[in-house]
């Protein structure tokens, strides 16, 4: 650096002060650790892939944890936490198995709290989709090198372990191979067990009962009518005559009343059919059979049309869901982030009166209103008919009906998407808050520059002249002396026009700026501002003295005129003269000074009348701290005119000085 190997001299100073610093540069070696570390680890899988390498290599600890959405999963996730912290660099990642199916799953509330708390503890959240769980999970286990994996012990009973055989977690254990498996225990573990179908899932009363009237009917047609033909039917063609009379029944009502039906054409079909007739015993061991068959047929046939039935109605209800869903998330890509709105839509979702954005204040100890809709909106959780956690002490509130359990999970996930916009708002707030004190704190930064820059060199020059003066050891002329004296002068002017300059732009800043206004006229304001310009380069006035006379302060136009003639004289061509001129049109008064130097692009218009705009920044504000400009803004802006800059056709820049006509002619 201080040979200028990186960067000019002129600009050491600023690198070191602004971005060369010990936090920085710890920061970039961090980064490239990072970027090495990723860099390695895909040339591994590279390597592997090229070599048909499909072991696992234990480069660092993966801990994989298993999630069904169900209620052990936050247990599942922490303690798979503190397994990866124990080693450094550990690695977590949870993997949710989804069936390919489609209809049989967690809700979408409970997955996406544990996503929240997975993403919250440093790891990352992973969704595959597969017929068999263990295998899905084995899988993308592999893929990603884990080293262990975590899962919950199964919340069936022992009854159902016994019926449908070994569980997710006995089936991973045996097939993981070198991947160690941590089988956690849980409050929720073995409370399921083997459960009837529900009374009330899939069909609807009034269809159960159409299928019970169903099998009354049809049970006694198909009895008179074998019974009229014994003598032409075995017994044998009888019971596939009853197990379709049990189908029919079943495809009508359901379980239930097919149930009823088997159990029933079982006993007709031992009374009337099976010799000898009109007992309930049976003498043929074949026609036991028969009978039992038939009875485990029907009431498996049952079954499955029920379970079809329940799907069904699973698949509607998923499919419904899915839409509202999505729809909710639609508004959020679209920008209707406003939480009113949001809540508004959750009212109006599942038909509410009133509906409640709640926050607790823990200081107050009391539930405040972040975002309501409706009528009369709770005030509190405990006034609401639905509510739904959000956490962070946010709480969704509903007024109007109770909701069932389905509709419950579906305002999780509602619930879910508002505490996402609500963080969203928060932060968009801070961001707000914060564009001041990043705005302050690249103005001070500017200014230590413009200090450490612009500050130094007249400060040195005066210096050494004067120190040369003093110095008695050497004899000088009177022209030697005249010379020093003048650069001395010209190092302090420099000096007094930046700290003047400093100093108003913080008055402009802070409001401090007292203006007085006046009529004046805009021929001898120019006049005397070209006094204070140095005759660096011709300067052609074409200002007419019939202008109208403008309302401004005197001194304030003075010094805005003369800082946007030293700009313009700064990048004019030797020997090009800068060009002022004066219009009136429409009540204002318009003092264009044109130069014909390298000129400015319509991107920069803007950006030269920024404080603190150097050379290589801007091609117009010159070099310096870059003050002239933005004051020449600043003092018109305060005195009811504008500014602005434009190209000048044929090449160069040119500044327009825009002021009110006075009142008075």
């Amino acid at each position: 650096m201080a040979h200028g190997n990186i960067y000019p001299s002129e600009r050491v100073d600023a690198a070191l002060s602004n971005y060369f610093r010990v936090g920085n540069l710890n920061a970039l070696r961090e980064l490239a650790l990072l970027w090495l570390a990723d860099s390695v680890e895909e040339g591994l899988q590279r390597y592997r892939t090229e070599h048909g390498i499909t072991g696992t290599w234990e480069t660092k600890e993966r801990i994989v944890v298993g999630l069904t959405g169900g209620p052990e999963g936050d247990t599942l996730i922490r303690r798979a936490s503190r397994i990866a912290a124990r080693t450094a660099g550990g690695e977590l990642l949870a993997v949710h198995v989804a069936r390919s199916d489609g209809l049989s799953g967690p809700g979408v509330a409970a997955l996406t709290g544990q996503r929240l708390l997975i993403e919250s503890l440093g790891g990352s959240y992973h969704s595959v989709v597969g017929d068999a769980v263990a295998p899905a999970l084995l899988d993308f286990a592999r893929r990603v090198d884990a080293t262990q994996i975590v899962l919950g012990t199964s919340r069936r009973s022992w009854l159902a372990a016994a019926l449908t055989g070994p569980g997710t977690g006995a089936t991973v254990t045996r097939l993981s191979g070198p991947i160690d498996v941590h089988l956690v225990s849980h409050d929720h573990a073995g409370g399921a067990g083997l459960r009837l179908p529900r009374l009330t899932g899939g069909l609807t009363p009034r269809r159960r009962l159409t299928g019970l009237l169903v099998a009354a009917i049809l049970l006694p047609l198909l009895t008179l009518v074998c019974t009229a033909l014994r003598g032409r039917l075995a017994f044998s063609a009888d019971v596939p005559l009853y197990l379709l009379t049990v189908v029919i029944t079943s495809l009508v009502g359901g379980f239930y009343p097919a149930l009823a039906s088997a159990v029933v054409a079982s006993l007709v079909l031992n009374y009337y059919f099976a010799p000898p007739t009109h007992t309930f015993t049976i003498s043929e061991p074949a026609n036991i059979v028969a009978v039992v068959i038939f009875l485990l047929i029907a009431v498996l046939v049952s079954h499955v049309v029920d379970l079809a039935a329940r799907r069904s109605v699973q698949a509607a209800r998923a499919g419904a869901e899915a839409e509202t869903l999505s729809m909710f998330a639609g508004s959020l890509l679209r920008g209707e982030q406003a939480l009113p709105t949001l809540v508004d839509r959750v009212r109006e979702t599942f038909a509410m009166e009133a509906a409640s954005l709640l926050r607790y204040e823990r200081d107050t100890r009391a539930w405040t209103k972040v975002a309501t809709a409706g009528s009369e909106p709770p005030s509190a959780p405990a006034d609401a008919d639905a509510s739904a956690e959000l956490g962070d002490d946010l709480d969704l509130a509903l007024r109007g009906h109770s909701l069932s359990a389905g509709d419950q999970r579906v305002l999780g996930a509602f619930a879910a998407h508002l505490a996402v916009a609500y963080r969203q708002q928060l932060l968009a707030e801070a961001a707000r808050a914060a564009a001041p004190l990043a705005e302050s704190d690249r103005q001070r930064t500017a200014l230590l520059n413009a200090v450490s820059h612009d500050l130094r060199t007249p400060i040195a020059a005066a210096k050494a002249a004067v120190s040369s003066l003093r110095a008695a050891e050497v004899t000088w002329t009177d022209v030697d002396r005249k010379e020093l004296l003048g650069t001395a002068e010209d190092a302090l002017d420099r000096l007094t026009g930046l700290v003047t300059n400093l100093l108003d732009l913080s008055r402009l800043q802070v409001g401090a700026l007292p203006v007085v206004p006046s009529v004046v006229g805009i021929d001898d304001v120019v006049a005397r501002a070209l006094e204070h310009v140095p005759p660096a380069q011709p300067i052609v006035v074409d200002v007419p003295a019939d202008l109208p006379e403008v309302r401004a302060d005197a001194g304030l136009l003075e010094r805005v005129i003369a800082n946007v003639v030293q700009n313009a004289l700064r990048y004019a061509p030797v020997g090009s003269p800068v060009r002022i001129a004066g219009s009136a049109h429409q009540g204002r008064v318009e003092l264009r000074v044109i130069d014909r130097g390298p000129g400015i692009t319509p991107e920069q218009a803007e950006a030269v009348f920024r404080p603190f705009q150097r050379t290589g920044d801007s091609p117009t504000n010159g070099s310096g701290a870059g003050l002239g400009l933005a004051i020449a803004r600043g003092f018109t802006e305060a005195m009811g005119g504008a500014v602005s800059a434009e190209p000048t056709p044929g090449g160069g820049a040119t500044i327009v000085i825009t002021l009110d006509v006075a009142d008075r002619p």
